[in-house]
């Protein structure tokens, strides 16, 4: 048998299973794009595992792969930065290791019974990973031992994590394979949103009340008052007396250093000095004479690059390099780009991968920007930075006195703090209180706490003290009496619609029309539950589902809208219908699948509870203090 590391490039006539895809696409990121920064040597001692489940160990470099994995998708989700402080503290870390013990464990029960694939099936999984190709899209060694030298890695240990993984994949679809639901639950799901129905109905609203409704006396709205006082309560409100310091409050106080001012700019200089650069686009070939021959098809209008792109399965997103220097590119590349000085084709160069047509769509001139236009920009940088300093300076300070038992108000004369008050409630936006951090502190604060230094996001600093709690209250009748006349007129308004819609009901039950209710009637056909009626009042759709046949309700909605519904038809789906095929189809593929992925976690969690796992916090604390979040215990 040949050993593991001698595996060859792999024939036509192998065959690509979807699922062997699937997982080598895992393993690629994991063992590919998720070394960038890392590396594949561990944490430099001998430490190599960060635990383990049953004998199979869960690496330190796995670790170290996985978790910045997971911070570069968070960044790239979150549009910013994840730094791993930030993810410790949502226990993206933990996430991350339950992953890997699911993965080991997985590992481990395949071991155990035994499940194994061999050279042929894991050259097939080499033979479809695009990094592994050479121009002609086919398996090419040297494109392997190249990428995987790059990051670092073995090809014996990479071919034997394929078979490993190939492995899980064969118990993962022994475990799942065949778990589909009945076609009845997405023909019931399809029923339930395609379903149709025409009614009659007509708005019921204040105007056939209103004239009924007389102005309310003082002891109508006295009562009402006492009886719906609820209604009227203030919110809770909490007096507070802060003192606080921002960078924005110190930029006048400072004097700008112009050869600080040059030093910063000098250390711009990439910012503010951009060289000459090119936004290209790259075109491998398999020889030069294919370079040529397709170059000089560009030039005689028989093709153009973009269609050699097309041929190939590409998109002009794969072939794209960017914006690029000339101290970006080897000399040999770099003569060729830059002799372009418009959007053109290269002639075919000769790189370390083979001939390259380069095509150039847009030339980006050197620009300069001088110390005196930048110096407006320099300013704002270097006072907000030094305010920054300063505040961080004063933080010691301030703590000290308040430790001595300096009050708010006395900062403001030991210090540059300012102080103020502040009645905070649910809807107090306004000067500090629209910080996050100074809402969060005001909303935990009790009056047995002591004002503490805390940070606000821009650089500033804040210390608050609860002087008051004004607990929720319904004031007093002549204070708030308009907001509760109109209140009482709104309460009997409803109360008349609702007796009147519900005579109508009545009176519609027993074979009355609307018109000869003086309603006048609307008809609406084939509505789903999702459509918007204008003017109906909230609700009203739902409720019309909710009826038989014939069915007939009075619906009253809010702000005095209700209406009387008459049911005339329901017009099932057709289930035969093409639409209503492609709906059923993904929905009985959609929950299937997640009925196998809740089916196989389950498994998952069983195997790893019966082969046990084993966390080594030494070694995990290791890893994290490494990558640079630091490292706790437990």
């Amino acid at each position: 048998m040949a050993k593991k590391s001698d595996i060859k490039a792999p024939g036509s006539s192998m065959r690509r299973g979807s699922a062997g895809k699937i997982f080598v696409w895992i393993i690629l990121v994991l063992l590919i794009i998720g070394l960038a920064g890392f590396g594949a040597n561990g944490i430099g001692g001998s430490i190599n595992a960060i635990g383990s489940v049953g004998k199979t160990e869960i690496t330190v470099q796995d670790f170290q792969r996985a978790l910045q994995q997971e911070l570069n998708f968070e960044t790239r989700r979150r549009g910013a930065p994840v730094s791993l402080q930030q993810a410790r503290l949502e226990g993206i870390d933990q996430r991350v290791i339950n992953v890997l013990a699911g993965t080991a464990a997985l590992s481990e029960e395949t071991k155990e019974l035994g499940i194994s694939v061999g050279d042929e099936e894991v050259a097939n999984q080499l033979r479809v990973i695009p990094a592994f190709q050479g121009a002609g899209g086919q398996f090419n060694r040297d494109s392997y031992e190249f990428a995987l030298r790059q990051n670092g890695v073995n090809a014996s240990d990479f071919e034997e994590e394929l078979r490993v993984g190939a492995a899980r994949t064969i118990m993962q679809q022994s475990v799942t394979g065949g778990l589909t639901v009945p076609d009845t639950y997405a023909e019931t799901i399809y029923n339930f949103v395609a379903e149709r129905r025409s009614f009659r109905w007509a708005l019921i609203d204040e105007a056939l009340v209103s004239d009924e409704v007389e102005e309310p006396t003082d002891a109508d709205l006295a009562s009402f008052h006492d009886a719906q006082g609820a209604q009227f309560l203030t919110p809770e409100i909490r007096r507070v007396t802060y003192a606080w310091l921002t960078p924005e409050m110190l930029l006048e106080t400072i004097d700008v250093d112009e050869a600080e001012l040059q030093r910063l700019y000098e250390a711009r200089a990439a910012q503010y000095n951009q060289p000459e650069r090119r936004l290209v686009e790259r075109l491998g070939f398999s020889d030069m004479a294919t370079a040529a021959a397709a170059k000089a098809q560009i030039e005689a209008g028989e093709t153009t690059f973009d269609a050699l792109v097309e041929e190939r399965g590409l998109s002009l997103d794969d072939v794209d390099q960017g914006e690029v220097a000339r101290a970006d590119l080897t000399a040999d590349i770099a003569e060729a780009v830059f002799a372009l000085n418009e959007p053109g084709i290269t002639a075919p160069v000769q790189t370390s991968l083979g001939p390259v047509l380069f095509r150039v769509y847009a030339v980006l001139e050197a620009s300069t920007v001088p110390f005196e236009e930048a110096r407006e920009e320099l300013v704002s940088e270097f006072t907000s930075d030094r305010a920054r300093r300063i505040i961080e300076d004063e933080i010691t300070v301030i703590d000290d006195l308040l430790v001595g038992g300096a009050t708010l108000e006395e900062l403001a004369d030991e210090t540059p703090m300012q102080v103020g008050t502040l009645d905070f409630g649910p809807n107090t936006s306004e000067g500090i209180a629209a910080y996050d951090e100074f809402r969060t502190e005001i909303a935990r604060l009790t009056d047995n706490d002591f004002p503490e230094v805390r940070t606000l996001d821009d650089g500033g600093i804040f210390a608050a003290r609860l002087d008051e709690i004004v607990p929720p209250m319904v004031p007093p009748l002549a204070d708030i009496r308009e907001e509760v006349a109109e209140a009482w007129r709104a309460d009997q308004i409803a109360q008349k619609l609702e007796t009147l819609g519900t005579s109508m009901e009545e009176r519609l039950r027993g074979g009355t029309r609307m018109a000869s209710m003086d309603l006048e009637a609307m008809l609406e056909t084939d509505m789903l539950r999702t459509d918007f009626l204008q003017g109906a009042p909230l609700g009203m759709l739902g409720a019309i589902f909710d009826l038989e046949d014939g069915g007939v309700s009075f619906v009253q909605g809010p702000n005095g809208v209700s209406a009387l519904v008459e049911l005339t038809a329901i017009t099932p789906p057709d289930l035969t219908d093409e639409d209503a095929q492609a709906f059923t189809a993904q929905i009985n593929a959609s929950v299937s699948q997640s009925l196998s992925a809740d089916v196989f976690e389950t498994f998952s969690q069983a195997v790893r509870n019966r082969h046990g796992l084993t966390l080594d916090q030494t070694a995990i604390n290791a890893v994290l203090s490494q990558m640079g979040g630091g490292g706790h215990g437990g």
